[in-house]
């Protein structure tokens, strides 16, 4: 099943059961979604891959947790929980993250695969990182994994 079938039923099972901050999480998802196909058929491109979307989500959780930090600065923990709990619902879209023992494996074979030999080279690692691990590698976390990496070889 597509992620983008995943929604549709996850959306009748919502309306079905009652849930409406279920409910409105996907269709938020939905709608970020489609603003996203609509801008890639204003460039002459495909709708969104799964890849594309599961980059989307990733996005859209990290934007949740970052307005939560900012209410919870404000003083309104009751906005921080709500935006928490949409995080929580867009990440069981995701497929399961890798472990921090996975993700250095990962890292070092994109290393070597790429033939990356300093700091410089950043760019073609999380490339080929992006490529195979959309959706299942934390690119903030990796990010500092490979520049230690990269760091140690240059």
């Amino acid at each position: 099943m597509s992620l983008r079938e995943r929604f549709t039923a996850e959306m009748k099972l919502s309306m079905k059961s009652g849930d409406k901050s279920r409910l409105a999480t996907v269709r938020m998802i939905q709608a970020a979604l489609k603003d996203k196909d609509i801008e890639a058929r204003g460039l002459g491109k495909e709708p969104a891959t799964d890849e594309e979307i599961l980059s989307l989500l990733q996005k859209m959780i990290k934007q949740r947790n970052e307005s939560a930090g900012v209410y919870d600065q404000g003083g309104r923990p009751e906005l921080a929980e709500n935006e928490r709990a949409e995080a929580a619902i867009i990440a069981g879209f995701l497929p399961q993250q890798m472990t921090d023992g996975e993700m250095k494996a990962a890292i070092e074979a994109a290393v070597a695969e790429t033939g990356a030999a300093g700091p410089k080279d950043m760019g073609k690692v999380i490339g080929a990182l992006k490529g195979r691990y959309a959706g299942r590698m934390d690119f903030a976390k990796a990010s500092g994994l490979v520049k230690a990496v990269l760091g140690a070889q240059g």
